[in-house]
């Protein structure tokens, strides 16, 4: 019988956390594991889940305690004979957790962002976990050091991104350059991003003025793909630094690969709160000039010198960073990603846990 796992997700937003649960559904689901999905009713999670044809329960998830979501997922996880039950956000980590811990279902807990989780002796749902999965190296020890996990039940699982998607043959430079509206000669730095304050696309827009008040002739265009909270805010400051003429806003973009094509240096400027990033990964898979900063678990992408990685909340560093990138030649960057960091890897390592996980049970589901 195929493997029934069913995951969580409190979080209503579209963005790396989510836009990874789906993917890693659609991968487990071409290896026979059968997948659903546990979501609040106004989630972009669960449009995106039933595109893909899972199968999506809507709850409140109002709470840690919320007695109400707690209980139904208890009766979704018996009457669907769930094995494993995995989590995502912390308010649908508790209830989810504590569900199938009372159901008799496994529990794995993924966490995807790197910002420190609280170490308190209270805050014990992940020590309940019968596995963990980070999305990279530096929360996977930051959760052993400060969370009292057990290096035996954690393991960091990057992301895996779809290489036959992000492959520069793909698609035809001249016509994505076209199609965004990029002029001949200009070079485009471009940033693909959630408008949240952790991305901190000021920093971006403080080092594109940078750039342009000592460009020298250079056409220097600079590209905001994403949309989000931070939108209205980034736009006024957009103004107050009198660069519109030289920076545009695409907002949410579903041919992310294209826009990657056309552009010519990639940046990610994130503090804090990153994984190992999505959008480095698709952009080194296109063999793009990539620079970013050394959030979270960026650095797990970093080998032989593939990109200019620099310190977070360094304005400077990412103006130096941008000017090296624009000077350079491209890379073959896709290489060490078509090894390491593929859909395929990721869900042949999540397969491997899941067996060892239902090893004792002749019957899964049973």
């Amino acid at each position: 019988m195929a493997i029934k796992v069913l995951h969580t997700e409190w979080s209503d937003g579209w963005g790396g956390q989510e836009i990874r649960i789906v993917n890693e559904m659609i991968a487990m689901r071409e290896k026979g594991v059968e997948l659903f999905l546990a979501c609040r009713e106004d989630a972009t999670i669960k449009e995106k889940a039933q595109e893909a044809g899972f199968k999506v329960f809507t709850l409140p998830f109002r709470g840690n305690t919320d007695i109400k979501t707690l209980y139904r997922l208890i009766r979704i996880i018996k009457t669907y004979h769930i094995d494993i039950v995995n989590t995502h956000s912390g308010k649908d980590t508790w209830v989810g957790g504590i569900a199938a811990k009372l159901a008799g279902a496994k529990f794995i807990r993924t966490r995807h962002l790197s910002n420190p989780i609280n170490s308190s002796r209270t805050n014990f749902i992940n020590e309940l976990a019968d596995y963990i999965f980070t999305t990279g190296e530096s929360v996977r020890n930051d959760m052993i050091e400060h969370n009292r996990i057990d290096p035996e039940k954690i393991l960091s699982v990057p992301t895996g991104i779809d290489a036959a998607l992000f492959d520069p043959e793909r698609y035809d430079r001249l016509e994505a350059r076209k199609k965004f509206g990029f002029e001949e000669g200009e070079i485009v730095i471009g940033i693909v991003a959630v408008l949240r304050q952790f991305k901190r696309h000021d920093l971006f827009l403080e080092a594109a003025k940078t750039l342009l008040d000592e460009s020298k002739g250079k056409k220097l265009k600079f590209a905001i793909a994403g949309d989000g909270p931070k939108k209205e805010e980034i736009e006024n400051l957009i103004e107050s630094l009198n660069i519109e003429e030289h920076v545009v806003m695409f907002g949410h973009l579903d041919n992310v690969p294209e826009f990657l094509r056309a552009i010519d240096v990639f940046v990610l400027s994130s503090d804090s709160k990153e994984g190992v990033p999505q959008s480095v990964m698709q952009a080194l898979l296109m063999n793009k000039k990539v620079v970013a900063t050394n959030a979270g678990s960026t650095a797990d992408l970093y080998h032989d010198e593939n990109f200019v990685l620099i310190p977070v909340k360094d304005k400077e560093a990412i103006v130096k960073g941008m000017r090296q990138q624009i000077e350079s030649e491209t890379k073959n960057t896709r290489a060490y990603m078509l090894e390491n960091f593929t859909t395929q890897t990721m869900a042949n390592t999540l397969e491997l846990v899941y067996k060892e996980l239902l090893h004792e049970n002749s019957e899964p589901g049973q």
